[in-house]
């Protein structure tokens, strides 16, 4: 098995970002609906407006941050947006009525989605071409398990159920992100780029990209099917018991973090990133055949449909990050990877904001019909994804030469690192 452990250097320090703030967010995931609901007394149906409004803000906001991080450098940008993310998570410890919590949502989800593209950026700064792939797969094993590790300490308060113990996770959640800013500082500077400045945001012309990007959306339905598809699903429509939904998910974050960096080893290129989508899209199909098969009436047939399913779902789910993240990086020109990195990341965005109607109407609502269709919609996107990609590395090839950096090549930023950090 490889080793567990990113590279030292530049990798091993974007590991240890990623683990301080998703140990926080962890246990913020699990804390946070409640906390406002029974200590703020904002009403479920008003938390889930905030938070959509939230995120449509958020997927608009971020290619014009990714573009700044282009233009004024990847580090400091997300350190800034650390920074910002620190301060909108602290805000809501004085949060008392839904305003405030809209206000501060829209702070989170914009420093959020800011922060993605600018850490993107900065990795395709300090990290080699052949190895971004490798290493993103590490940086999700490292999130799965803090994001384990958070969710450990967010069961704790809500084991305490007092207001103390749930600030004590906003406060740790914040210190987190605090943190990951101190440690992107150990990284060295990207120099910012230059160039062409007459075309404001060229990702939003690029239309290869904008059809793999939507592409890629559809197979990212997946994201809210573990958190609510699969919950809905087996609490209303199969007679497997309720602690199932807790073991598919210890099942799956223990997966990622055990198999993610093993399975992206053999996508290294545009062809095999289409072949590994191609192989997600086939599995997902199978998958959401065998969760169908969980509505028998027997408990024993549904929990062995379910634990078969999920296992198939975190093949597909693994395959299908290695895949995307080659061509989110590939398919970007150069100089402009914080700008499209910010618009592929809005796929993420519309998947976990469209993805809950999307399946609750799907499963819920149709039942093994909704299951099949689902996996058709799914495999029909992922083959369709390789003409994609080759249409948009066509028209890549045919573009002007990528522009030149501000302060020199990176060869001689990596020849003399800072605090002591390889490139």
């Amino acid at each position: 098995m490889p080793n567990p452990l990113p590279p030292t250097g530049p990798q091993r320090t974007l590991a240890l970002a990623q683990l301080s703030n998703s140990v926080g967010d962890g246990a913020y995931y699990v804390t946070s609906a409640l906390y406002f609901t029974h200590v703020v007394g904002i009403g479920p149906a008003r938390i889930g407006l905030g938070l959509t409004v939230a995120w449509a803000v958020g997927s608009f906001v971020g290619v014009p941050l990714g573009r700044i991080a282009d233009r004024r450098g990847p580090r400091g940008t997300a350190v800034l947006l650390a920074l910002a993310t620190a301060v909108a998570v602290a805000s809501f410890l004085v949060v008392r009525d839904f305003a405030l919590f809209l206000a501060a949502a829209c702070l989170y989800a914009t420093a959020q989605s800011g922060l993605a593209a600018a850490r993107q950026a900065l990795l395709a700064g300090v990290v080699a071409k052949e190895e971004r792939t490798g290493a993103l797969a590490h940086l999700q094993s490292t999130l799965n398990a803090g994001l384990a590790v958070g969710a450990a300490l967010g069961g704790i308060a809500l084991s305490a159920g007092t207001t103390a113990a749930y600030l004590a996770v906003f406060g740790v959640d914040a210190a987190s992100f605090l943190l990951c800013a101190l440690v992107l500082l150990r990284l060295p500077p990207v120099p910012a780029v230059t160039g062409d400045r007459s075309v404001k945001l060229a990702v939003l012309r690029d239309r290869p990209y904008a059809v793999v990007t939507l592409l890629n959306t559809v197979l990212l339905l997946r994201m809210p099917l573990l958190s609510l598809g699969l919950p809905l699903w087996i609490t209303e429509r199969t007679e497997a018991p309720e602690w199932v939904v807790s073991a598919l998910f210890v099942l799956n974050t223990g997966a990622v973090m055990l198999f993610q960096v093993r399975t992206a080893r053999s996508v290294n290129s545009i062809p095999t990133a289409a072949r590994a989508l191609r192989r997600s899209g086939a599995l997902m199909a199978l998958t959401c055949t065998v969760f169908a098969m969980s509505a028998a009436d027997s408990p024993w047939v549904a929990v062995t449909a379910l634990a078969g399913g999920s296992v198939l779902l975190v093949a597909a789910e693994m395959l299908h990050s290695a895949g995307s993240w080659q061509l989110s990086f590939d398919l970007a020109p150069a100089g402009r990877t914080g700008e499209y990195q910010g618009f592929f990341g809005t796929g993420v965005t519309v998947a976990r904001t469209l993805g809950p109607l999307l399946l609750t109407a799907l499963l819920v609502g149709s039942g093994t019909a909704g299951w099949l269709l689902l996996g058709g919609t799914v495999l029909a996107a992922s083959y369709a994804l390789g003409p994609a990609a080759r249409w948009a590395a066509g028209v890549r090839a045919a573009t002007v030469p990528a522009p030149a950096v501000a302060r020199g090549a990176w060869a001689g930023a990596r020849a003399a690192p800072r605090d002591g950090v390889e490139g």
